[in-house]
C-alpha cells in the first residue's frame, strides 16, 4: 500500500491584483475584501488610461476588468490586458447570453456578473483557487496534437502546471518519473493504450484519493461513461464542452483531492507538531516490514523522551510544555533524512524509524540529536532560557520482525530513564 501523495499549498508573497472598475464604491469594496481575506496587494483603476499605467508599472497575478469604462465602453481594456500577457477575469453587468458567449471566446479565465456581494465572494474563492492551482501538475493524454495544445492552454490559463503525452503507454512512463502529477486528463480513443485501459492501469497503483482522473470523449454512449466511472475515473466530460464547464469540473476534482488530503492529515498527524501519529506509525511498520521482507535493508527504531518534562510542565505551565514538544520535534526533523519516519508516540515521547541504515551510522545520528537539543536552549520569557536534554533508546531490526525491534527500542528507553537523564542506550 502506497502512502498518500502529499499536496503542499504555497502562496507567493509577490502576488498582486489589479481591479479596473468605474464604480468606485464597488471597486473599493472588492479591493478591501481581497486584501483582508487573502492578504494580497490590490491596485484600483477607474478607467483604461489609469489601468495602462498600473500594467506598465507592475506584473500582476490577476486582473479583474470591467467591460464598460468611461474611456473604453466596449471592453477594450480586456483586449489590452490580454495582448500584454495578463490573466483576466471579466466583470460585467451584462447578462445577455450571446454577449457572454462572445466574451468567453477570448482567452479569459472567467466571466462574472456584478449583481451583489455573493459575486464578490465568488471572485475571492476563485482567486484562492487559482493560487492553489500552481501547486498541481496535470498530465494531459490525447493523440491529437491540436486538442492537447488546446487543453494545455486552458489549464495553464488556470495556473496549473501541465505535461502532455500522446497515449496511455507514454502516460504510464511519465507517472513513474513525475511524482508531482495529481491529475490525469485522458481521451478515450487513442492508439497503443486507450483511456479506459490507462484508467485501469493507474488505479492499480493510485487510489482515487491519491490521484484524480478525468476522462474526455466525443462518444455519447452512457455505457462508456459508466465504464470509466466504474474503473475509477473521478469524472467524465463529453466533447464538445464549454470553457466554464471544463474549468469547474477540473477545479472540483482538485478540491476533492485537497479535502481528502486535509482529512487524511488530521487522522495521520499530531495536531501540535505535524509529526505522524502513533497509529500511523504502527500501520506504517506493517507496510514497511512487507517492503523489506526480501531485502537485506536494515533499519533502526529510536525512542526519544524529553527529560524532566512533567516537572518543567508543572513549573512553567502547559503553554511552555507545548513549546518544548514542538522545539524538540523540529530538531528531530531537521537532523534526520527525508526518507526516515518520525512520529509523536506519547505525551513527551517520539519514535523515529531510521531507514536503510547501519549500526555505526545510527549511533552517529543519535549522538547528533542529543547534541543539537543541548545546543538549542528554549526561551522561557524575554530574559530566561532553559537547556533541555533528551534520553534515547534504540534497536536495530536485525533478523527479528520490525514490531519486536520497536519493543526492544522501548525497553532501551526504559533503561535510559532508569540510568538518569541525557542517556543513550542502543542495543
Amino acid at each position: 500500500m502506497l502512502e498518500s501523495r502529499k499536496i503542499t499549498i504555497r502562496f507567493k508573497m509577490s502576488d498582486r491584483i489589479l481591479v479596473v472598475e468605474d464604480n468606485k464604491a464597488l471597486a473599493k469594496l472588492m479591493a478591501k475584501k481581497i486584501q483582508t481575506e487573502l492578504d494580497i496587494e490590490v491596485d484600483v483603476a477607474y478607467k483604461l488610461s489609469e489601468a495602462k499605467l498600473f500594467l506598465k508599472k507592475y506584473n500582476y497575478f490577476l486582473t479583474l476588468l470591467d467591460l464598460n469604462l468611461p474611456d473604453a465602453p466596449n471592453g477594450e481594456v480586456v483586449d489590452y490586458a490580454l495582448e500584454d500577457g495578463n490573466k483576466v477575469i471579466v466583470l460585467s453587468g451584462n447578462i445577455d447570453k450571446e454577449f457572454r458567449k462572445k466574451i468567453l471566446q477570448k482567452n479569459i479565465i472567467d466571466y462574472v456578473n456584478k449583481s451583489g456581494i455573493n459575486d464578490i465572494n465568488y471572485i475571492i474563492h476563485k482567486i484562492e483557487r487559482l493560487q492553489k492551482n500552481r501547486n498541481h501538475t496535470v498530465l494531459v493524454v490525447d493523440d491529437s496534437m491540436i486538442f492537447r495544445k488546446q487543453i494545455q492552454n486552458m489549464l495553464q490559463n488556470l495556473f496549473y502546471n501541465v505535461i502532455t503525452v500522446a497515449h496511455g503507454e507514454e502516460a504510464m512512463g511519465m507517472l513513474e518519473v513525475k511524482p508531482e502529477i495529481t491529475l490525469v486528463i485522458t481521451d478515450y480513443n487513442m492508439p497503443v493504450m486507450d483511456g479506459l485501459q490507462l484508467t485501469q492501469e493507474i488505479r492499480k497503483t493510485y487510489s482515487k484519493s491519491d490521484m484524480g482522473i478525468i476522462a474526455l470523449s466525443s462518444n455519447n454512449e452512457d455505457e462508456i461513461n459508466a465504464l470509466f466511472l466504474k474503473q475509477g475515473a473521478n469524472d467524465y466530460i463529453t466533447k464538445p464542452f464549454s470553457k466554464e464547464e471544463f474549468s469547474c469540473r477540473i477545479d472540483n476534482t482538485i478540491e476533492s483531492l485537497e479535502n481528502i488530503q486535509i482529512i487524511t492529515n488530521h487522522a495521520n498527524r499530531d495536531y501540535l507538531t505535524g509529526l505522524y501519529s502513533r497509529l500511523y506509525l504502527i500501520n506504517h511498520v506493517k507496510e514497511y516490514a512487507a517492503e523489506i521482507q526480501e531485502s537485506d535493508e536494515k533499519c533502526a527504531f529510536v525512542m526519544v523522551t524529553i527529560d524532566f518534562f512533567q516537572k518543567l510542565k508543572s513549573t512553567y505551565g502547559s503553554e511552555f510544555a507545548d513549546k518544548m514538544i514542538t522545539h524538540v520535534a523540529n530538531i528531530l526533523v531537521s537532523n534526520t533524512s527525508y526518507i526516515d519516519l518520525i512520529a509523536k508516540y506519547g505525551v513527551e515521547d517520539f519514535c523515529i524509524i531510521l531507514k536503510n541504515t547501519t549500526h555505526e551510522s545510527t549511533l552517529n545520528i543519535l549522538h547528533r540529536l542529543k547534541e543539537k537539543v543541548q545546543e538549542a536552549p528554549l526561551k522561557i520569557d524575554n530574559e530566561n532560557v532553559i537547556n533541555l536534554t533528551i534520553s534515547i533508546g534504540a534497536a536495530m531490526n536485525q533478523d527479528e520482525v520490525l514490531e519486536d525491534a520497536l519493543d526492544n527500542a522501548d525497553m532501551m528507553l526504559y533503561k535510559a530513564k532508569e540510568a538518569g537523564i541525557d542517556q543513550l542506550f542502543f542495543e
